[in-house]
């Protein structure tokens, strides 16, 4: 998730300061500087809503820091969700729509609009980070933590690794085939962390299970195991599922697809 959305955020970067470069001319330090600082921005944006989400973890004792995490949890699902359908519906056309917000502002040096356009996309991708983030280390256990926190790091390494490699070779590079698995190992987190949340709700009795385990998968793949876990962690995997973990993950994959299929571009527009 984290390299994912960082190499989002790195070609949005990449996309503005490219078209900069080849049609600046003599606005081009100008346009720069403008696009730098509403980087900045966004970041900054980003990091103020990490604080404001800690802060507010930090005055929640009990029940209510579950309540807070069980929100954030499905809130951070929701998010990936949306994000993955957005991307698979306006994937093909968001450079072209950056390129043409960075010309409006160049040619009209409108330099505040390049400012907000670099920030705008910045945030975005920083706040959902963030909220991802906070969900994922929320439910994880105080043994997972450090784990957790060093895959952070090395999803934010893997990023800038991975954006020096697709611009020495940016002509080359399968970006389709990196938009799918990445959309289907994001939809596989989200149902992880959808899980989470109703193992907790459950746990609080905020939710019926329904049934006791309908099955037990342990002795194959148990979830408590470290490659059980992982896959756990990875996809929702239950090795002992109640009733209400079947039906809300198979509903959750079932609006997955449909939300998927109808943001499908129209005929017209996949031909071009």
């Amino acid at each position: 998730m984290v390299w994912r959305e960082s190499v989002e955020a790195l070609l949005v970067v990449g996309i503005l300061q490219g078209w900069i470069a080849h049609h600046g001319n003599a606005r081009a330090a100008t346009a720069r500087y403008f696009l730098w600082a509403g980087v900045a921005a966004g970041m900054a944006g980003a990091a103020l809503l990490a604080a404001v989400i800690l802060s507010l973890a930090s005055l929640l004792e009990g029940d209510r820091e579950d309540y807070f995490q069980i929100t954030m949890a499905g809130l951070a699902a929701l998010l990936i969700l949306q994000m993955v359908v957005w991307m698979h519906r306006q994937g093909r056309g968001l450079k072209q729509e950056l390129e043409r917000g960075a010309e409006r502002a160049l040619t009209g040096h409108n330099w505040l609009g390049l400012f907000f356009l670099a920030a705008i996309a910045m945030m975005r991708e920083g706040s959902e980070t963030v909220v991802f983030l906070y969900g994922l280390l929320a439910s994880a256990g105080d043994a997972n933590l450090p784990g957790s926190i060093a895959a952070v790091a090395v999803g934010f390494a893997l990023a800038a690794a991975f954006y020096w490699l697709i611009q020495m070779a940016a002509r080359r590079f399968p970006w389709s085939i990196f938009f799918r698995v990445t959309e289907v190992l994001l939809l596989a987190l989200a149902a992880s962390l959808l899980m989470t949340a109703l193992d907790r709700a459950i746990g609080l009795e905020l939710v019926s299970p329904l049934s006791g385990s309908l099955w037990d998968t342990s002795w194959l793949l148990d979830d408590t195991g470290r490659l059980g876990g992982l896959v756990a962690a990875m996809t929702g995997y239950r090795a002992r599922p109640e009733l209400t973990t079947v039906l809300v993950y198979t509903l959750y994959w079932i609006a997955a697809v449909a939300l998927l299929r109808s943001a499908r571009p129209p005929a017209a527009e996949r031909a071009l």
